[in-house]
C-alpha cells in the first residue's frame, strides 16, 4: 500500500494505492474508495513499483472527479456526460419511463447549464450520478434499458 498527497489547484488530496490488477488500481482518495482503470497497464515487477507515482498523479484528479461506476446494476444503453462538469440536477428516478430527447440530468460546465437528454427510449434502469457530484466527459450519468 503507498500513501501520497498531492494539491491540485489548491486542493489537497489524500491518496493511498491499495493494489493493482490488470488495468484497474483500487484507490482511497480523502477517504472515498474508487476503481481506477489505468491507461496503460503495469509492467512486470519492478516497474510496478514506479507505477503508483504515475498512476496516482493521473488518478487523484480523476477519481475525486467522478465515483466509480456501479457494477451490472445499470444494465442497458448508458447515456454519458458530453463534457466535463458538475451535476446541478437529476430529473429521471429508476423506474421512470423516458422518451429519447427527453431531459434526464443537467450538468454545470464553464458557468452555463447543459441538458443531457436520454438518447432512446425506455426506462431508466441505474443512475450513476447525484447532484453536486463533478463528472468527466465521457462519464455514465443514467442506464436506460
Amino acid at each position: 500500500m503507498s500513501n501520497y498527497k498531492f494539491k491540485i489547484s489548491g486542493k489537497e488530496y489524500n491518496v493511498t494505492i491499495g493494489s493493482i490488477e490488470d488495468k484497474i488500481a483500487k484507490v482511497n482518495v480523502n477517504g472515498k474508495d474508487y476503481e481506477v482503470e489505468l491507461e496503460n497497464q503495469p509492467a512486470a515487477a519492478p516497474a510496478v513499483a514506479a507505477a503508483p507515482v504515475a498512476a496516482a498523479a493521473q488518478a487523484a484528479p480523476a477519481a475525486a472527479a467522478a465515483p466509480a461506476a456501479k457494477p451490472a446494476a445499470g444494465a442497458g444503453v448508458k447515456v454519458t456526460s458530453p463534457l466535463p462538469g458538475v451535476i446541478i440536477e437529476v430529473s429521471v428516478k429508476e423506474g421512470q419511463a423516458v422518451k429519447a430527447g427527453q431531459k434526464v440530468a443537467v450538468i454545470e460546465a464553464m458557468k452555463m447549464e447543459n441538458e443531457i437528454a436520454a438518447t432512446q427510449d425506455g426506462t431508466i434502469s441505474a443512475i450513476h450520478v447525484n447532484k453536486g457530484d463533478s463528472v468527466l466527459e465521457g462519464a455514465d450519468i443514467v442506464s436506460i434499458a
